[in-house]
């Protein structure tokens, strides 16, 4: 490897600890792990994770993937770990979308997904709320799993200088690569949007 200039990317370990305890304050598991789905916009999930940048610190990047598809149908970036980015990730998640009502979308207990105003944007959308156990990453593991791979493929591979660059970066690799040209196991060894595609000509 050192001859042929390459190394690998060393990612810490998820120290996984399981809380078996239900979803408090009756904030329902309505997933319960099951990612099978009929069709596109039945189940989307959704999560947070973080980005360094040289010039602003820590940035976050919030993300929404449907789970027939695993494409990512909506993302959102900034420099604010907030609702309202949050929001903005799961409202461009629906612009595409003719009927929202009865989609569920799943997310951890982060204080941006149990908010009043993140529930009432999903309540005017007709969108079913559904929640991560405590302590139960891998309830939410398709969102999981894409963040870690944009971190590996991605961000671990680069040193940004500013947001701007990074938002750059980032919208190359979703839009250019991950959507459009990753194939997935999962879905039968295509890419997203040729996931995408076929559902929506079967509905044609």
């Amino acid at each position: 490897m050192a001859e042929q200039g390459l190394r690998s990317v060393v990612v810490k370990k998820y120290n996984h600890h399981a809380n078996q305890g239900s979803v408090p304050d009756a904030k329902e598991n309505i997933l319960k792990r099951d990612f099978k789905t009929e069709t596109i916009n039945q189940k989307w999930c959704t999560d947070i994770t973080y980005i360094h940048v040289q010039k602003e610190g820590w940035t976050y990047l919030a993300s929404v993937m449907d789970l027939c598809s695993r494409k990512i149908i909506g993302y959102a970036y900034g420099t604010s770990m907030s609702t309202e980015l949050a929001i903005e990730a799961v409202s461009n998640a629906c612009l595409n979308v003719r009927e929202t009502k009865g989609i569920i979308l799943h997310s951890d207990l982060g204080s941006q997904y149990t908010s009043q105003s993140f529930e009432r944007f999903l309540n005017s959308r007709g969108i079913r709320h559904s929640f991560s156990r405590k302590g139960n990453p891998y309830d939410n593991a398709c969102i999981e799993s894409f963040h870690s791979v944009l971190k590996k493929e991605e961000i671990y591979l680069h040193t940004y200088q500013d947001s701007k660059e990074a938002r750059k970066a980032i919208f190359e690799y979703i839009e250019g690569w991950y959507n459009r040209k990753r194939i997935h196991s999962a879905i039968g060894y295509m890419t997203p949007q040729q996931k995408e595609d076929e559902e929506l000509k079967k509905a044609a």
